[in-house]
């Protein structure tokens, strides 16, 4: 019988090179793989800030504009005057928007005044010109309603980077896109619909861009016409 092997007390066992290149390659792609899942994760963040910032403003004036016209007054009242849609001459600059009385004053301690309020929605040149082409929509408040002189307009800036604001009647039939209580229309409209489209970068992102719409019902011109509708029942 031939004498057993003995092992070398000098030689160890390892890691051939070519495992060592192998397990260096696949560390390397998982973390490149991690490496884009993080990039991407951080893009998609700030993306998504950009978005929100980008919707807050919108979202703070289609919320003005909804809460102002639910409590839209029809004309007639002592406190109370024509609602305009269309060409308006408020006060502030001429232009085409909406101008109309609303309750939605909010009553404190330091003002003089009530609920009631006139409001007018408008576009205007920026005062300060930026990379945008948009228009800035202003919102203006008059709460000295039986003044004797000329009004005062507090103005609100409300968003920026606008490029066209519309405004519908809808009379029951049809959507109009003029309003004038002082001119034969003798009540408020049924509802409003208001349209924002955003300026683009540039006219390819003008023509891809969707306006916002809203359509918002005239709560007290529904009440008004049930009632006469049943005779004065209430």
């Amino acid at each position: 019988m031939s004498a057993p092997e003995t092992q070398n007390p000098n030689s160890s066992t390892g890691f051939t090179l070519m495992e060592v290149m192998l397990a260096l390659a696949v560390s390397a792609i998982v973390l490149a793989a991690i490496g884009g899942v993080f990039y991407s994760a951080v893009r998609l963040r700030e993306r998504t800030t950009a978005t929100l910032d980008e919707a807050a403003p919108m979202h703070q004036a289609l919320t003005l504009l909804r809460r102002d016209l639910q409590g839209a007054m029809p004309p007639g009242g002592t406190m109370t005057g024509d609602f305009k849609s269309g060409l308006t001459g408020s006060g502030m600059a001429q232009g085409i928007g909406l101008q109309f009385f609303t309750s939605t004053g909010v009553l404190n301690d330091n003002a003089p005044w009530g609920d009631m309020q006139e409001v007018t929605y408008e576009l205007r040149e920026p005062a300060q010109r930026t990379k945008t082409a948009g228009k800035d929509l202003v919102r203006g408040v008059s709460r000295n309603l039986l003044a004797a002189t000329e009004q005062e307009w507090d103005e609100q800036w409300l968003m920026g980077n606008v490029q066209s604001l519309e405004f519908a009647c809808y009379d029951g039939a049809d959507w109009r896109d003029s309003w004038d209580t002082s001119m034969g229309n003798t009540n408020l409209p049924s509802a409003v619909r208001v349209r924002i489209l955003l300026a683009g970068d540039n006219t390819a992102n003008v023509r891809n861009v969707q306006p916002f719409e809203m359509i918002v019902p005239l709560l007290i011109q529904s009440r008004t016409n049930r009632t006469q509708s049943t005779g004065g029942v209430q």
